[in-house]
């Protein structure tokens, strides 16, 4: 008889992989707010028309820093590093698929990635360093 296992990431796992779920996360929030801000109207699909530029920059970021042996969840340097290659090369990716990359936005969305995606990285440092200080 086979018993089923259950698979918990691992420590390193979660390293990387937690990082890369809360940035994706900013990516599509960013995503979402555009479209209802913007296109109200439209299909949902609009959604991974705004999405998928900087999902893919942001993996890539996360990627290359998890290669080179980086931790993604520290705000300086790699946070500053996928921040700012998420920002590019989505907005690279944007324009060579034929959407807009209008001044407002090209500001707003600077804005937006930036609070989020630092400021997930500020308020999980803030908690990391909370739990270790009542610990002692």
């Amino acid at each position: 008889m086979v018993t089923p296992t259950t698979t918990r990431p691992t420590r390193s796992t979660g390293r990387w992989l937690v990082p890369v779920v809360a940035d994706l996360g900013c990516v599509l929030a960013l995503a979402v707010g555009g479209k209802s801000s913007h296109d109200p109207g439209e299909s949902a699909w609009v959604v991974l028309a705004i999405v998928w530029p900087f999902a893919v920059a942001t993996v890539l970021a996360h990627g290359w820093l998890v290669l080179r042996g980086g931790r993604t969840r520290r705000v300086w340097p790699e946070g500053a590093v996928v921040l700012v290659a998420t920002y590019v090369l989505g907005m690279l990716l944007r324009a060579a698929s034929g959407r807009g990359t209008a001044p407002g936005f090209l500001v707003v969305a600077a804005v937006f990635l930036a609070v989020t995606m630092l400021g997930w990285r500020i308020a999980a440092g803030l908690v990391t360093h909370l739990r270790s200080t009542r610990a002692r």
